[in-house]
């Protein structure tokens, strides 16, 4: 996989993932200074999930080397808590309906087993993340921080639950002992 079209989606995925990796976490930094110690959590563990996603993206590219200009999705802005939370599930949500199914559709069509992989765990754990992020909208929007204690990612794939972890992760198949707690 050197130059066809489902490398270009895997460093346009990986650049998306990591703009959104630093968003979280200044986004985080926000909410904690606004008094929303959780929501801060979420926002610093869905970091880490969308570092795993763009490590995932980086490593199916192999021994690919060189310089190539990357045009990902990006939202801007500091804003309140709020409004960050509503930029990160739009962001999430551009994911799930737009982003990785047409990456998807191209590396199924080129046969690049490898990406669909990734392209397909990202995806899932994309979903969860929407629903986290608009239950933290429902809560702020009210002035109170979520009733979440831990947040527990997936090191393998990104798959990011509130609950207890799991034995084995639901989506890539893991041993617990592959998550990371906030």
């Amino acid at each position: 996989m050197d130059n066809n079209i489902t490398a270009n989606k895997l460093r346009s995925a990986y650049g998306g993932e990591s703009q959104a990796y630093m968003r979280y976490k200044v986004w985080g930094e926000k909410a904690q200074k606004e008094g929303y110690p959780s929501i801060a959590r979420l926002f610093h563990g869905i970091a880490y999930a969308e570092e795993v996603h763009a490590k995932n993206h980086f490593e199916v590219l192999g021994d690919v080397t060189g310089d190539f200009l990357v045009a990902s999705m990006a939202g801007f802005g500091l804003q309140d808590t709020t409004r960050n939370l509503e930029g990160a599930k739009a962001g999430e949500d551009f994911e799930i309906h737009e982003m990785y199914p047409a990456y998807l559709r191209v590396a199924e069509m080129q046969g690049e087993s490898a990406a669909v992989q990734s392209f397909k765990w990202a995806l899932e754990a994309e979903k969860i993340h929407s629903q986290l992020f608009q239950n933290a909208i429902m809560a702020s929007n009210k002035g109170h921080d979520i009733d979440v204690h831990e947040i527990n990612i997936c090191g393998k794939c990104g798959f990011t639950t509130t609950e207890e972890i799991p034995e084995k992760c639901p989506i890539c198949g893991v041993l617990k002992d592959w998550f990371k707690t906030f």
